[in-house]
């Protein structure tokens, strides 16, 4: 299937900083999408059928595929739109650094 015609959704809430983190990545790859923004009061049918587990945003949801937690997220773009420049370094040492940070950021805000 083209890029063009792949379809990209985010399951997002404005406020979250978590679906935040999803947004910036998929701008910064330019990747095209659409994002609905969820009613965290009433849930969507969507949401719940794409995160039955967790049953939160974000969740991208690429050609009917969900993709949830945003680190994983914004992982999932890096390797799938890899034509741009890549968002995590390639060194080892450096990514397990960036990594580092990404994870206190997940504990100490969520």
């Amino acid at each position: 299937m083209a890029r063009e015609e792949e379809e990209v959704v985010l399951l997002s809430f404005w406020s979250s900083p978590f679906a935040l983190r999803a947004k910036i990545a998929l701008a910064e790859k330019g990747v095209r999408h659409e994002i609905r923004e969820e009613n965290l009061s009433d849930k969507s049918h969507l949401l719940l059928r794409m995160n039955p587990v967790h049953k939160k945003i974000p969740v991208l949801i690429h050609n009917g595929k969900p993709v949830c937690e945003s680190s994983l997220i914004v992982q999932y773009i890096d390797e799938v739109w890899n034509q741009e420049s890549p968002l995590l370094p390639s060194d080892p040492y450096e990514h397990a650094q960036a990594r580092f940070w990404v994870n206190l950021v997940d504990k100490k805000v969520g």
